[in-house]
């Protein structure tokens, strides 16, 4: 679903690449912490230390899983 006009869109691009690459990567790290603590937010309490790494991995990587065997179960 895309209900953002070009106008804004082209308002955006802009603001964005008038930061510096180093901006632009803190941005995209920031972005991706908060989505690694909605994900943990909404596992199931009780879980090890590993399952919880498991579970994240699988939520944030599901490509991966045909990759790792030992996040299959």
């Amino acid at each position: 679903m895309n209900d953002t006009s070009k106008e804004i869109e082209k308002i955006y691009r802009k603001m964005l690449m008038a930061k510096s690459g180093a901006e632009r990567v803190k941005m995209g790290v920031s972005m991706f912490e908060t989505a690694k603590k909605f994900v943990e937010a909404s596992l199931p309490e009780g879980l090890s230390e590993e399952e919880k790494r498991k579970a994240m991995i699988k939520r944030i990587y599901p490509e991966l899983r045909v990759l790792a065997t030992d996040f299959t179960d």
